[in-house]
């Protein structure tokens, strides 16, 4: 069942998306070459608890062992961060949750280590305009099939490929609520978009294929092909017109 927010619930949940990105804002310059994850976890981490003095919602969320996602290359979602020293022309995707009093906000984004190569950055940016072409589809309305159609054409159309799998979510009080974003569709299909809705919106775009396979650790997801995948989030709500970003950054024109 879709929860329907209210406007207090959405208040409260763009203090939590503001804290969130601004997590990724403050990251940014430690996301270096010889870095290790581990390191830009705690970096997070310590940010998250002592400075905004919120809750890093993946810490052991279901199992899960650290207080951000980092995945790298070809790792689609949810990498562990540990060890992994960043190498020259690595692409990193970042995942933040917080919870600020009692709600979430939930954002990606993905960084280069130094000078990218000419595919990897037309990856990033492809994924970035997919992102932005579902949410300019949100709106009373339309459905959460529009969303995923509109991003499957634009990514496949790019000679990319859609990652199944996985799919963005309402999000609220809980981190992962109804209803469940795909990022591929048909047109008219699935639940009607309402006002007052919350949900992410978090295409993993592949340079090869489709497919994917999760790590022995339970959690890390890569492509089967090996080549890079990308993604990028934002926590939206509904509003009477379209749709407001609650996790949008200065630098974004969303």
């Amino acid at each position: 069942m879709v929860d329907i927010k209210s406007k207090l619930d959405v208040e409260r949940m763009k203090v939590a998306g503001k804290l969130a990105s601004d997590v990724l804002v403050m990251i940014e310059p430690y996301v270096t070459q010889g870095i290790s994850t581990e390191e830009l976890d705690q970096i997070c981490h310590d940010y998250i608890v002592n400075k905004q003095k919120a809750i890093p919602a993946p810490l052991n969320y279901k199992g899960f062992p650290k207080s951000i996602c980092t995945s790298v290359n070809h790792q689609v979602c949810h990498g562990i961060p540990d060890k992994r020293i960043l190498k020259k022309q690595d692409i990193l995707n970042i995942d933040i949750t917080v919870i600020k009093d009692g709600y979430h906000g939930d954002t990606s984004k993905m960084f280069f280590v130094g000078k990218p190569s000419i595919q990897a950055k037309r990856l990033v940016e492809l994924t970035y305009d997919a992102l932005k072409i579902g949410i300019k589809t949100v709106k009373p309305g339309a459905t959460i099939g529009d969303i995923g159609h509109n991003i499957q054409v634009y990514a496949e159309k790019n000679h990319c490929s859609v990652v199944r799998e996985y799919c963005g979510h309402g999000i609220g009080k809980e981190f992962h609520e109804e209803p469940q974003i795909l990022h591929y569709g048909k047109p008219g299909k699935g639940t009607e978009i309402l006002e007052g809705m919350c949900f992410t919106i978090e295409p993993m775009i592949n340079q090869g294929s489709k497919y994917c396979k999760t790590l022995q650790d339970g959690w890390t997801v890569e492509t089967k092909d090996g080549r890079n995948s990308a993604q990028w989030e934002h926590t939206l709500a509904v509003t009477k017109n379209g749709v407001e970003v609650l996790t949008k950054r200065h630098e974004e024109s969303i």
